[in-house]
């Protein structure tokens, strides 16, 4: 049995948004629900029902209603949600006008802004004007390559309340990397900035945007956002014009909502790119609405008087994600830069000065706490803090410790896992249900997860792929530059044919129902045909106090695998025989005999996307002799320089 680590207090229960759609289950359709496993239950055996109930409770603003929720929820891909309704996105989120904080924006320079919802609807209004003005129409395409500022949200409002599909990279993106994306999509306007801040360092971004500008002939506007202070020369930018030049003058203007399907293209999505040219995965306006509503209202209980605070960028679709919170009233918290400059605290202090709520960050945020010993609950006021939300990748069952022994005892973790593809969460928290030590508390409302085996049979109690058995509304609608859905398929769908295999290899646990998560199921290592979890070492591993970091990849040798486990070090350290015999004495007795490597090497750094998950691939593709296509989908792609070098030393 997993180490229980927290229960929710009776008054936590009964004041919860999930208590709320509980009872209104109850009495609508004559049930007797007690337990979040028996709403679930219900949410998947009938899917229609629960997700009209989603619609009606979750006050979504549609001009005309829908004739059906869904034509065939066991349809995938293909299956058509909430037919004949028509709606608009940005309405949803900016049906508050008044005085109340929508946005602060905190950056590493101590810059503070913030506005309200009745100054975010009048900026928004403007920009759209704006927008209209320059032939933006429904079913455009729009670009952003900004930080995670206040003006990127109006701009993604304001294109979206037209009706465009909005795509957004992080100036931390190589050119390239950003040209990869938003080059396939044509965006007829892209949204950019003078620069950016990291480490309190100034970095210009211009001459990346000249270049994504210069080499996307789609685009017919750029609008450039100042950032490092005063108006940048963006004489060399082609087709470049101010935003301040740009937004309309007029004040009080009232937004022309563009009333559209609710499978209307909102959001393209793009995956990793770490193995090629990133796939472009396109979503819908009213799937992702509902969808994230429901993640945020019953599965993060937000609510009106609650202070969000992510760590993310706009890159990643916890940024998507967060923004439509928005549409709930609360205050959302957007920071851009260094999370750990000038120290790790700098996080806890904006979140102890700002009063947040509700907080969330990656597993490698907390892995990095943990490696310099930070006790954010001593050191600072966590008073207002009753949340945590965790994602990325898996956080180990000593991670979930940590946050109640150095964070907050009583506090609510919610470990959350989904992915970009659905712009959301297969498995999530709930606040009614207790939390345990590395386990996520269980699948998410009205998605059919499921764990099968290698042939296709629901396990529990082992590993295995997770899976979802039923259509979603926020799953994506195509893939773009994809006519004949060949891409999407085999995505999704050609491992288990009608089911949907998400790639990630997890365990759920038939006694608390719980979900352990153990890496990419693409990276899953296989000596002598043993599947193996690459999170399975790193949970070893990076508990000793010597290593800082790891990656385990499988490497072909003489008609089987073996793993290679590269290790960085504590700052000082070399790797002796003495540190490798430990390792896999480690291994061997925490783990088992088939998760020792066969060679262990010390590197500089590991790997990264630009939304910190490790980057086994580009590794394996090195090792193997195949190309790295896409470096600069890295957030530090120098380091593959170091693994090329001893390629020879890992061939012997």
């Amino acid at each position: 049995m997993a180490k229980l680590l927290w229960e929710p207090s009776e008054e936590r229960k009964n004041n919860s948004n999930i208590k709320q759609f509980i009872d209104h289950v109850n009495k609508k359709y004559d049930k007797n629900i007690t337990n979040y496993a028996e709403l679930f239950n219900w949410s998947v055996e009938d899917i229609p029902a629960f997700w009209a109930t989603a619609w009606e409770l979750f006050d979504i603003k549609a001009s005309r209603e829908y004739d059906s929720v869904v034509d065939d929820p066991y349809k995938m891909p293909g299956a058509k949600w909430f037919e004949g309704a028509r709606l608009n996105f940005a309405e949803n989120l900016l049906k508050f006008r008044d005085d109340r904080t929508a946005l602060i924006f905190r950056g590493e320079t101590q810059k503070r802004e913030s506005m309200t919802y009745a100054e975010l609807y009048d900026t928004v209004a403007r920009l759209a004007k704006s927008l209209r003005e320059a032939g933006l129409k429904p079913g455009d395409r729009v670009a952003a390559y900004m930080p995670n500022t206040m003006e990127t949200i109006i701009c993604m409002l304001a294109s979206a309340s037209i009706g465009a599909a909005w795509s957004s990279c992080a100036t931390d993106i190589g050119m390239e990397a950003a040209i990869d994306r938003i080059g396939q999509i044509e965006p007829k306007i892209l949204f950019t900035v003078d620069g950016y801040f990291y480490k309190e360092k100034p970095f210009d971004s211009l001459a990346n945007a000249a270049g994504i500008a210069e080499r996307t002939p789609s685009i017919e506007k750029v609008v450039v956002t100042s950032y490092l202070g005063g108006k940048a020369d963006i004489s060399h930018v082609p087709n470049a014009v101010h935003y301040e030049d740009f937004l309309a003058d007029e004040k009080g203007l009232e937004i022309q909502f563009e009333q559209l399907p609710f499978d209307q293209p909102l959001y393209i999505m793009f995956s990793s790119g770490t193995t090629g040219k990133p796939k472009c995965m396109v979503q819908g306006a009213g799937g992702v609405l509902i969808n994230q509503l429901k993640e945020l209202i019953i599965h993060t209980d937000l609510k009106k008087d609650d202070v969000l605070f992510y760590i993310t960028t706009c890159s990643w679709m916890m940024w998507n994600w967060m923004v439509s919170s928005l549409a709930i009233g609360n205050t959302l918290v957007l920071y851009d830069g260094f999370p750990n400059y000038p120290d790790a605290g700098a996080m806890w202090k904006l979140i102890q000065d700002e009063k947040v709520t509700v907080f969330g960050c990656s597993a490698s945020y907390i892995n990095y706490l943990r490696s310099v010993d930070a006790r954010p609950g001593t050191d600072y006021d966590l008073s207002s803090l009753h949340e945590i939300s965790q994602t990325g990748s898996p956080l180990s069952a000593e991670g979930f410790e940590y946050v109640y022994q150095e964070i907050k005892e009583d506090l609510w973790f919610n470990s959350i896992s989904g992915g970009t593809d659905i712009n959301g969460c297969f498995c999530a928290g709930n606040p009614i249900s207790p939390v345990y030590a590395g386990q996520l508390q269980g699948p998410v409302l009205g998605k059919k997860v499921n764990v099968y085996d290698e042939n296709g049979n629901p396990v529990r109690d082992r590993e295995g792929e997770l899976v979802c058995e039923a259509a979603t509304p926020s799953m994506p609608l195509y893939f773009w530059n994809d006519p004949d859905g060949k891409k999407y398929h085999e995505a999704y769908f050609d491992v288990f044919p009608g089911v949907w295999r998400h790639g990630d290899y997890v365990v759920q646990y038939s006694d608390t129902g719980g979900f352990t998560f153990f890496g990419r199921s693409d990276s899953v290592l296989k000596p002598s045909g043993v599947r193996i979890g690459t999170a399975e070492i790193y949970n070893q591993v990076e508990k000793m106090e010597e290593v800082a970091d790891s990656l385990a990849i499988g490497q072909n040798w003489e008609g089987d695998q073996r793993i290679i486990l590269f290790v960085k070090l504590a700052e000082g350290l070399e790797l002796t025989d003495e540190l490798i015999n430990k390792i896999r004495k480690t291994m061997r007795e925490k783990a088992s005999p088939r998760h020792v490597p066969a060679k262990i090497i010390q590197v500089p750094d590991i790997p990264y996307t630009l939304n910190m998950k490790k980057v086994e691939s580009s590794v394996t593709n090195l090792v193997h002799g195949r190309p790295v296509t896409n470096r600069d989908a890295l957030a530090n792609p120098d380091c593959l320089d170091y693994y090329e070098s001893i390629l020879d030393e890992l061939n012997v």
